[in-house]
């Protein structure tokens, strides 16, 4: 067996001999200039030995064959122990961190597999393990690299996974080998990775604890603020609640009709455009909060129905994606130009059944029957519109809180 020390900047491999045996094999391989192996996986040459007390090993200086043997296995170079090329592997430099105190199942697997000449197979760069050089593993991921490394009993299931998938289709008896290889896997895939949402979990707490901070404000004092204004200061909450959105316009131009004999090309403009990571296009409006804005006190034929407001917001968004819609290519080609400055380089608007959101109103005085009639007209759009109240903001960040709070 192997073991691992640490003596005047060195890392000393001690070879201790099995019981009953005797170390006099590798002299005798030494002195022939033959290499060494133990278990497969450590290569030492004569010049790795330590220095001998009791002479050269060419020389006729008896060397008691049944003591333990001590090899140079790596040498501190400022902050990592080097193990030289041909210890381990040929191709690669070996660099542990000097904080790392080593132990044999770094190197060897299940089976005497030698783990980093699986590494070397893979890779085509000096490995460093530990401390702050820029390519280096760290040792918890090294230790998650070794853990991954296949045993006897899960490449035994491999082999059978493999067998059934081949000849399952002959054979109605073939058990299912893939699904117990499967389940092994599942039971053994516990090397994750560090959990990011707890890891920012703190983070996204202040994040939407201040939005909503900042919208209850907003909402008490909502007369101090003009519609310009109040559509810049949602806007932002609304690009945080939906960061696929990266890219904002406002007032887009949109084609709504041309005229080919008078030449004349009707234009609109949209309040704003939204743009995601992909290029495609949303439309959103945002209109300040009135508690008169949504639906109707009385009732028709039993029913509570949009205010006007609401109903000519939802018919300009429907118009404004019908012009889109038609626009088509054309529009894309017009929209990429319009904003090549604005856009990365290579990027393209593309109109692909555009949505509209439609933030307006509250909810808080509406009674009971008007917000289960307001929840139909929200549905009834749902595929193309999506009709968001301040108060649904509101509940959509204090839910937020709380499910971070939860975790």
């Amino acid at each position: 067996m192997v073991e691992f020390n640490t003596k005047k900047k060195k890392i000393i491999a001690t070879y201790y001999p099995y019981e009953n045996s005797s170390t006099a094999w590798i002299f005798e391989k030494f002195k022939n200039n033959e290499t060494v192996v133990f278990n497969k996986v450590y290569n030492f040459k004569k010049e790795n030995l330590k220095k001998l007390k009791e002479g050269d090993i060419n020389n006729d200086v008896d060397i008691d064959t049944d003591n333990s043997i001590d090899f140079v296995f790596a040498k501190l170079t400022g902050d990592y122990y080097k193990i030289e090329r041909g210890i381990l592997i040929d191709k690669l430099d070996i660099y542990f961190h000097k904080s790392i105190e080593l132990v044999k199942e770094f190197f060897i697997a299940e089976s005497d597999i030698s783990i980093f000449k699986k590494i070397e197979q893979v890779i085509n760069e000096d490995i460093y393990i530990g401390g702050d050089n820029t390519n280096a593993i760290s040792e918890v991921d090294f230790l998650g690299v070794i853990n991954d490394f296949p045993t006897k009993y899960e490449k035994k299931l491999y082999s059978e996974a493999r067998l059934t998938n081949v000849i399952k289709e002959f054979f109605s008896s073939t058990i299912n080998a893939e699904k117990k290889f499967d389940k092994y896997i599942d039971k053994k895939a516990t090397n994750k990775g560090e959990n990011l949402i707890k890891l920012f979990s703190d983070v996204e707490l202040v994040k939407y604890q201040t939005i909503l901070e900042k919208l209850e404000k907003m909402l008490l004092s909502e007369i101090s603020y003009s519609e310009n204004d109040w559509q810049d200061e949602i806007l932002q909450i609304i690009l945080l609640l939906y960061p696929k959105y990266f890219l904002v316009f406002k007032e887009a131009p949109i084609k709504a009709s041309y005229d080919k004999e008078k030449s004349i090309r009707d234009e609109k403009f949209i309040d704003i455009l939204l743009v995601d990571s992909d290029g495609n296009i949303d439309l959103i409006e945002i209109k300040k909060p009135s508690d008169s804005s949504l639906m109707t006190k009385g009732q028709y034929r039993s029913n509570h129905i949009p205010l006007r407001e609401l109903s000519g917001t939802v018919m300009q968004i429907e118009k404004y994606i019908y012009y889109l819609n038609r626009w088509g290519e054309n529009g894309e080609e017009f929209l990429t130009n319009k904003y090549k400055d604005e856009i990365p380089e290579g990027f393209e608007i593309s109109i692909t059944n555009p949505k509209g959101f439609i933030i307006m109103g509250r909810e808080s005085n509406l009674s009971i029957e008007q917000k289960k009639d307001f929840e139909v007209v929200k549905r009834k759009y749902k595929n193309v519109i999506d009709i968001i109240s301040y108060d649904d903001l509101l509940n959509r960040l204090k839910f937020t809180i709380e499910q971070i709070k939860k975790n």
